[in-house]
């Protein structure tokens, strides 16, 4: 019997001062049987980084046709398409020719280097390609925050990610390898 996904649920509060977006949602988080905490609270940032009404997770690891997260507008045309991982040259042309505005999240901090070397002039190529990169110590502070029920707090201001769970609160250190939020 194959496994199932496990549900997170996450009470989410933005004020992103920086582009004036104040947002209260509750979220529904799937975590894919072959997915890691790290990676699931990864998308949460992603989501809180790009935070608008119309900003939804998509079925991501179950459809490769699909990113993690997109926003299309009302004649359903990809605005915002944001990937997590060390996607390949073809992905990254699919995501910058099929939306307004490409993001990555990359992660894995041996890994993503190392590809970020040898991707680094392909990414080059698409204008509408932001790179993000968070180190492993930001994932084990992402893991160090789950449970099954959340409540997140994202405060971003003057580009400092702030985010509070109950008692704890990290400063997120999102490093842009290339573009911008």
């Amino acid at each position: 019997m194959a496994q199932k996904a496990t549900i997170y649920k996450a009470d989410v509060n933005i004020a992103n001062m920086d582009h004036g977006i104040y947002l209260d949602q509750n979220l529904t988080i799937a975590q894919h049987p072959s997915e890691t905490i790290q990676r699931m609270m990864l998308r949460i940032v992603a989501w809180a980084m790009y935070a608008n009404e119309r900003l939804v997770f998509t079925r991501g690891l179950c459809e490769e046709d699909e990113p993690e997260l997109w926003q299309k507008n009302f004649s359903d045309d990809i605005e915002l398409w944001i990937d997590l991982g060390l996607p390949d040259e073809k992905r990254l042309k699919k995501a910058s020719v099929r939306a307004q505005k490409a993001v990555l999240f990359t992660y894995g901090s041996n890994a993503a280097r190392e590809w970020w070397k040898q991707h680094q002039s392909i990414g080059k190529k698409f204008s509408n390609l932001t790179i993000h990169f968070v180190d492993d110590a930001m994932m084990e502070a992402l893991a160090d925050l789950v449970s099954r029920t959340m409540q997140l707090q994202f405060s971003i201001s003057d580009g400092q990610i702030w985010l509070s769970c109950q008692e704890q609160s990290i400063l997120l250190e999102v490093d842009t390898w290339q573009g911008e939020l």
